[in-house]
């Protein structure tokens, strides 16, 4: 948009060829040459302008480039925590349920040595016992890796975080959605598409001005001599003022083909602009959508869990009095591990549908957190 000025000062020897064709008399000299040189382009046809904006318009899209990278990174960063304080909760339900089991199987064995049990019942037990047990070691594989991922996610070397241990006990927050309209304000990866479609309209209008003459103002201006004293001269003086204008006659098609290319790359950029758009509408109602109906899950998992331990309590009642095998026992058990699992589980997924529907929904950004607005 501004005028470039430019000083290119320069010191020479320069000897005149005796054998020179012009006859011009041989010998030595020197040049001492102090220039200005003043350019600008009178933007006529709008390209500069529209260069200017377009390379704006860049640097605002890839600004929420890196805000949509920062908010997945956030997003994923929680996603890890609470699959590990779900995980944490499991080897708390495993632990309360090895000392079940363990109480079990000494039940049965002091059954068996009275004679009112088989050695099959006490197998089952132990066999009850021990896979659980298994499983119980097995959760802190799981844990330690997403710990490490955490670490990574921080920027820190994974054996450097280290979480205590805790139940997965919260309570998925209420998270204001708000006008779809408004959506399209919140989302940078929309906003970023918008600004890449607006770059690419901006492309257009330069790649139509080409079909226009260059019109350029051109000043130069300094001081010439023999010795650097005559820079101190007044006649040593020289400068030279004009326009100059440029326009392609020929070419074969070639502004044409980029004028067209130019076009096309505006449609290409607007339709990724609206699949942005649908595919951000889409993810906040799946969100949606997934916490109502886990909401619902929820409930009835919790009967599904009350009942299960109700039905533990009989079937051991029935085993201590005689009238079942171990194998009801077990049966019985198997049913509330995995109940109280899938409530475990449940709950994590509502956590983590938490998480990405209030990424879905941008996160608390904002379009005014551009560069330049």
């Amino acid at each position: 948009l501004y005028p470039t000025v430019s000083a290119a000062p320069s010191i020479a020897t320069n000897r005149l060829s005796r054998n020179a064709p012009t006859g011009t008399l041989s010998g030595d000299y020197g040049q001492y040459t102090l220039p200005i040189d003043v350019n600008y382009e009178l933007d006529a046809w709008g390209r500069v302008r529209r260069s200017v904006a377009a390379a704006r318009e860049e640097a605002q899209a890839s600004a929420a480039d890196l805000e949509t990278i920062r908010l997945s990174l956030h997003a994923e960063l929680a996603i890890d925590y609470f699959e590990l304080r779900a995980l944490d909760s499991e080897k708390n339900l495993l632990d309360e349920t090895i000392g079940a089991y363990r109480k079990a199987l000494d039940l049965t064995q002091h059954r068996y040595d009275g004679g009112l049990s088989s050695k099959a019942e006490v197998a089952q037990a132990r066999t009850q016992l021990e896979t659980t047990r298994a499983a119980d070691i097995g959760v802190s594989v799981s844990r330690a890796t997403y710990q490490h991922a955490m670490a990574v996610l921080l920027g820190r070397n994974p054996e450097s975080l280290t979480l205590e241990e805790g139940p997965l006990n919260y309570v998925p927050p209420v998270i204001p959605v708000g006008l779809p309209a408004h959506l399209l304000e919140r989302r940078p990866d929309i906003a970023a598409a918008e600004r890449r479609t607006a770059e690419a309209n901006q492309q257009i209008g330069i790649a139509r001005a080409a079909f226009f003459p260059q019109l350029v103002l051109t000043a130069t201006g300094g001081l010439l001599g023999n010795t650097p004293v005559d820079w101190l001269s007044w006649p040593s003086r020289f400068w030279s003022l004009g326009p100059s204008l440029a326009q392609t006659i020929f070419d074969a098609g070639r502004r044409r083909a980029v004028s067209d290319s130019a076009i096309a790359a505006y449609d290409e950029a607007a339709a990724n602009y609206r699949q942005a758009a649908l595919t951000a509408f889409q993810e906040v109602e799946d969100n949606l959508a997934t916490l109502r109906i886990l909401e619902q899950q929820s409930h009835a998992q919790r009967v599904a869990v009350e009942a299960a331990k109700q039905s533990l309590d009989l079937s051991m009642s029935r085993y201590k009095g005689g009238l079942v095998t171990y194998l009801e026992v077990v049966s019985a058990q198997s049913i509330d591990l995995q109940d109280e699992y899938t409530e475990v589980d449940i709950l994590r997924r509502r956590m983590d549908a938490s998480v990405s529907l209030i990424k879905a929904l941008g996160g608390g950004w904002d379009t005014s957190k551009l560069p330049g607005t």
